[in-house]
This record gives structure tokens, sequence and C-alpha cells, in this order.
């Protein structure tokens, strides 16, 4: 199974992977991530991107997916094709050849889960903090899902703290470990 976390930059989706990671290894199933691939990009990001720097992007988005994906019955992405394609809709408009790219691609992932903009993004070392061009980006990925007739499940943003709990039953996962609790008395 492989879940697509997807939205703009600063809205939280890599510090949920790693709760939504921890939560799955509760449950005894072999879970890994892939991470946020722009940050390792050797071409300009956030607004300063080129098509080439996105196709990078995408491109190795992919090959992190099958590489890790096929070792594991969860894979959870910190982004998706389609919100990384975002981007490069952002900087050169839609581009043909990965327009088929990113809807045959998209079709992989179990669930996508658009986590909203709940506040400003904070300045990370990588991470764009103008909230238009996250608006924009956020914008984007609303219309990207649309146009791909792609369905994703959308985070309530009045819930934070309810979000992990939130995607594991949209997947169909049960929320509490079955195990038992070996720290607790027992009555």
């Amino acid at each position: 199974m492989k879940v697509g976390l997807i939205g703009s930059h600063g809205v939280g989706k890599t510090t949920l992977c790693f709760d939504l990671a921890s939560r799955l290894k509760r449950l005894d199933l072999s879970v890994d991530l892939v991470k946020e691939v722009a940050r390792t990009c050797p071409l300009p990001i956030n607004r300063d991107t080129t098509v080439d720097a996105q196709a990078w992007i995408l491109h190795t988005q992919i090959a992190e997916e099958i590489a890790t994906g096929r070792q594991v019955e969860i894979l959870i992405c910190d982004r998706s094709v389609l919100d990384n394609y975002a981007y490069m809709v952002h900087r050169a408009g839609r581009q043909p050849a990965y327009d088929g790219l990113v809807a045959s691609w998209i079709r992989g992932y179990r669930a996508l889960v658009k986590v909203p903009i709940i506040e400003p993004p904070t300045f990370d070392g990588t991470r764009d903090v103008n909230q238009a061009f996250q608006q924009e980006i956020d914008d984007i990925i609303e219309r990207l899902l649309v146009a791909f007739d792609v369905p994703a499940y959308r985070l309530d943003p009045g819930d934070r703290f309810g979000w992990t709990d939130a995607i594991l039953t949209a997947v169909g996962l049960p929320t509490h470990v079955p195990q038992i609790d070996l720290f607790s008395p027992q009555p």
C-alpha cells in the first residue's frame, strides 16, 4: 500500500509522515518513508525552480518510490508526483509530456491525503516562507486533482491532533494497537 501526503510546503507533511509511520510500526506492519526529494535537488527549487529541476524531482520521487516500495507493506510518501508537479506548473505551466507521466503514476497510490494550510510556512533552511507562494501551490494542487480526476482524502484543518487517526481510518487500518500494553496494570 502506498500513501502519499500531498499539499503545499510548510503544512506539516513531514511531521505527519513520521507520526503515521510510527503508528503503523506499532501495528506490526513493515513501513518505510520516501522523504521529500526536493531537499536533495542539486538545482534551484522553490520560486527559483526550473523545468529541469522539477523534472529531476519528479523522476527522483518515482525512483525512490520504486526502490523503497518493493521492500515494505506500507510506503508513506512525503509528497507525491502530483504536488511535485504543481511546482513545475507554477513555474512553466502544464507540460504535456509530464501530464501523461503524472496521470499514469498517480493511479498507483492507495490514498492521497491532502494536508491543508493552517499557518504560514516557517524557515527551515530550505522552505520558501512566502505565504502567497504557499497558497498558489495549494491552489494548483487543487486544480491538478480535478484535472487528473484523482480523489484525495482531505484532512480537517481544525483537528490537527486527529490527523493521524483520520488517515488510518481512511485507509482502513485500526487506530489502536492490538497488542497488550505491557506497561499498564491489567485488570
